[in-house]
């Protein structure tokens, strides 16, 4: 669980890498990726880098890869489906906007809790 920080990408992991290679603080990084699954937005390296950097975890709306590697990894990663192959990385993105994917809005800020049976979402932190 973490304060909310988000990501509109397609197909292109370079945001979700320079987002990740920044201090977490305990952030949840949502990334809408638009539900693709051609390409895997995270994989091993990134979520390394989650872990090394205080991210508490990542929520993708799209692909990842290294899901057997990830799930050894003291970092929680949830996603819609996982493929091999590489992301682009040509940076192209939002970063830090509203993004709207389940029927859900993410807002940046706002709190997100995560368990093997789904997410819920808070304006507010909802414990101490």
């Amino acid at each position: 669980h973490g304060p909310i920080r988000t990501l509109s990408v397609l197909d292109d992991n370079a945001l979700v890498r320079q987002t990740l290679e920044r201090p977490g603080q305990g952030a949840v990084l949502v990334v809408n990726g638009g539900g693709s699954l051609k390409r895997a937005l995270v994989g091993d390296n990134l979520a390394k880098q989650a872990i090394d950097n205080g991210w508490a975890g990542i929520v993708v709306h799209g692909a990842v890869r290294d899901v057997s590697v990830i799930n050894t990894m003291n970092v929680g990663v949830k996603a819609l489906g996982t493929i091999p192959l590489r992301a682009e990385r040509d940076a192209i993105g939002e970063i830090d906007i509203p993004t709207a994917f389940g029927g859900v809005i993410f807002t940046p800020g706002d709190w997100l809790y995560a368990d093997a049976d789904g997410l819920i979402l808070s304006p507010r932190r909802l414990h101490d």
